[in-house]
């Protein structure tokens, strides 16, 4: 599957003309939206409705990007909200690593001393 160059400004010029469904198209089923894809494939050879797309793999490499800087994300739609994370609803266990940069009391006395 190979892409199509859509610039910022290309995004911008189309936006400018008002053509909002065709944006969407070229944003997500025709550029990394791979489930979506196919699905809009199927539809077209069928001969029945395009689906609404999913969400792009480039959306969700930021998503993961940013939950590594320690950021909770979630998304809200129409129909309610869409949680990215995939831990279970506890709390995360404990690594014993302290972000100050000593990893113990004993060291931090050491090096103060």
């Amino acid at each position: 599957f190979g892409g199509q160059r859509f610039g910022e400004m290309e995004v911008w010029a189309l936006e400018a003309y008002g053509a909002a469904h065709i944006l969407q198209e070229l944003l997500t089923v025709k550029s990394d939206d791979v489930v979506g894809r196919v699905k809009t494939y199927e539809a077209i050879v069928k001969g029945e409705d395009v689906l609404e797309p999913g969400v792009p793999e480039s959306f969700k490499v930021l998503v993961k990007e940013l939950q590594s800087l320690g950021l909770s994300i979630d998304v809200s739609n129409d129909s309610g909200s869409v949680s990215f994370t995939e831990e279970t609803a506890g709390e995360l266990p404990e690594l014993g690593i302290n972000l100050s940069g000593f990893e113990s009391e004993d060291l931090f006395n050491a090096r103060s001393q």
